[in-house]
This record gives C-alpha cells, structure tokens and sequence, in this order.
C-alpha cells in the first residue's frame, strides 16, 4: 500500500519564487492558485503499477479535482473528521493506521513528524516513510526508494528455492 499527500508531494509551496521544475506550473483549483508538479502525478503512475495508492491528505474529497488535473485514476481517499492541522502529519495515523492493518505500507508526506517514525517503527508490518521537500514534493530519487523497498519485500517474500 502507498499513502500519497497532496500539499508539499503534488501541490508545491514554500519558496520565495517558484522553483524551475520541469512540468510544475501554477493551476487554479478550487479558486485558489497552487503550484502543481504534474511530474508529480507522472511519477505516482509509475508508483500505482506496483502499489496500492491510497490518498491520505486533508483534501479528502477535493482529491478528485487533483485525480481530474493530473488525469489519474480514482484511487481511494482517507478521511479525518476534520483533524487536519498544518505544518504535522500524526493526525493522521490513526485513520492509515486502521487502513493500512496487516499490510505493508509506504508513506509520502512532507510533513511526517516524531510521532509519524515512532508509529512506523512500532508497527509490526514493514513501513517505510519517504519524507519530501515541500518546495520540490515527489522527485525521481522518492520514486526509486520506493520501487526499491516494494522489491525487498517481495524478495522476502518469495519461496526459498530447494538448494537444486
């Protein structure tokens, strides 16, 4: 499973001038302008053909004008009853938490605090976080790390030969 923010992953911020990114560009959503590295959602097509993406970002809903402008799949949404705080991410454990149970899970966020390593490090499933740039969000070397860590994984995971 791979849990996938929004603000800081896809929607860039955080620098004086907009950082020279190829296919970054400022867009309208929702009447409010945001910086979006349509690279971005490139790069999480390539994740989709090996994880289950999940979005986990306080848009919820609004998700689906990100999934339309990028032209990405419908991929599920996690909801936190208005728990959503700027600038920290453990609000969110809970409800990933409670999805990602008994699964693998990697997360993408810019925002992932003490809370966010220790939760990952006391689940008993594999789970590794990849931490962003908010100015940059998902850059190639993410993409790597992550196809990396889904191999391991199913290198684990696969039967031991019979030594012939």
């Amino acid at each position: 499973m791979l849990g996938v923010d929004v603000d800081g992953v896809i929607a860039l911020f955080g620098f004086d001038e907009p950082p020279q990114l190829p296919g970054a560009r400022f867009e309208l959503v929702d009447g409010m302008l945001h910086f979006i590295s349509f690279a971005a959602g490139e790069r999480l097509l390539r994740l989709a053909e090996v994880f289950d993406p999940v979005w986990v970002t306080g848009w919820e809903r609004g998700i689906h004008r990100i999934e339309d402008l990028l032209d990405l799949p419908g991929w599920p949404y996690l909801t936190f009853g208005g728990a959503a705080r700027f600038g920290s991410a453990d609000w969110k454990l809970k409800p990933l938490g409670e999805y990602a149970s008994g699964r693998p899970v990697a997360w993408i966020d810019d925002s992932l605090d003490e809370l966010c390593y220790r939760w990952a490090t006391e689940r008993e499933e594999p789970t590794l976080l990849v931490e962003t740039n908010s100015e940059r969000g998902l850059e190639d070397v993410h993409v790597d790390a992550l196809l990396g860590w889904a191999r391991s994984l199913e290198a684990d995971s696969a039967p031991a030969g019979d030594g012939a």
